[in-house]
């Protein structure tokens, strides 16, 4: 009842992240346009949320003492480099496009997995990573010459290895005895990732005059105001969006929470289409599809567990973990089960009955 409980919430808080994800680009593309520099505006972005993070980050401030290559590499790749490449893609793409190729991401933990950990794969998994590949093809028309520009695609898929860093480091940090709190985790990467972007971006060169004007929305027509969509990408796409990201890879494994994250894309796509009037043809629907199945299908299966780790133990395993449900993991149960069995029966004596005996059998966490 708990564990469901727990994994509904989970699921619930991966969905909130993807709605907060999802508005990014639609909301910092009109600024871009307006003359922000991508660079500049990932800058903003990341340093205004890390503003706001200071009072967690001095709360946590033994991170750096105990985690500081999780610290550093969560700040650099998770980001620094998912934003950097992200905006910078959609200045030359549209959203959903740089989105559906950023979405390659969850394949590519599934590569991970396969080729640097040494853990086996699902053939379902395979599967899942042809597909997003031919999906890809779609999106970028190959037939066509490369329809879009290529720089725009090599920045989309730059974001992507970043993005499958942000998934394999988010639930990196819940390993060993004293997991690392995601609050403290969030706020220390946005600070070191306004630390690299001020490097790389050199703000001083940032026109500011041009967040007290107002901007236009795509081709609609309407005018808003810089500040309101700046605040939007600030509070909701990147701290809000962080937070619920990261506690979301904690509750749920970075498998499924990739899966509810590919909403991102539909979610980006559909608010583009509403808002900034852009349009895909229909090969490029389809292959986007065909990445959001790709994807669905390459997270849902979980890698097996190597048969030399122990897998059932009296370390509990998140909700929704594959691990929970492992054949050896139900074989070690059971061979408690026996064991214990038969230490009552001796503890009961030849006549079977001592009235001491616990009624309960403790049986291992799954």
């Amino acid at each position: 009842m708990h564990g469901s409980q727990g994994r509904n919430r989970g699921l619930g808080i991966a969905l909130v992240s993807a709605l907060a994800f999802g508005g990014s680009g639609v909301a910092a593309k009109p600024l871009i346009e307006a003359g922000v520099d991508p660079l500049h505006m990932v800058w903003l972005r990341v340093t205004g949320a890390a503003l706001l993070m200071l009072p967690l980050a001095w709360r946590h401030r033994a991170l750096l003492r105990r985690r500081p290559a999780l610290l550093l590499g969560f700040g650099t790749l998770a980001v620094a480099g998912v934003q950097a490449f992200y905006f910078a893609s959609i200045s030359r793409i549209p959203v959903g496009v740089a989105l559906l190729v950023e979405y390659l991401g969850p394949a590519l933990v599934l590569g991970w997995i396969r080729f640097v950990q040494r853990r086996p794969v699902t053939r379902a998994a395979a599967v899942g990573v042809v597909l997003a590949v031919t999906g890809l093809a779609c999106v970028v028309e190959v037939w066509s010459g490369l329809g879009f520009d290529p720089l725009g695609l090599l920045l989309a898929l730059g974001a992507a290895c970043c993005q499958a860093c942000y998934f394999i480091l988010a639930d990196h940090g819940a390993d060993g005895t004293e997991p690392a709190d995601p609050l403290g985790v969030i706020a220390y990467g946005l600070l070191v990732g306004a630390l690299v972007l001020t490097v790389v971006a050199r703000p001083w060169n940032l026109d500011f005059g041009l967040l007290a004007q107002d901007v236009a929305v795509g081709d609609t027509g309407r005018l808003v105001p810089a500040l309101l969509l700046l605040g939007w990408v600030v509070l909701i796409a990147t701290v809000l969006a962080y937070i619920t990201g990261v506690v979301s890879v904690r509750s749920l494994s970075p498998q499924v929470a990739g899966v509810v994250a590919c909403l991102e894309a539909v979610i980006a796509t559909v608010l583009a289409w509403v808002l900034l009037r852009e349009h895909l043809s229909l090969p490029q629907l389809l292959g986007g599809a065909l990445v959001l199945l790709g994807a669905l299908i390459a997270q849902s299966q979980a890698p097996k567990a190597p048969a030399s780790e122990p897998v059932a133990s009296g370390t509990p395993v998140r909700p929704g973990s594959a691990e929970g449900v492992s054949a050896e993991g139900v074989s070690a149960e059971r061979a408690l089960a026996v064991n214990a069995s038969a230490v009552d029966e001796r503890a009961d004596g030849p006549e079977g009955g001592s009235a001491d005996r616990p009624a309960d059998v403790p049986r291992v966490r799954t």
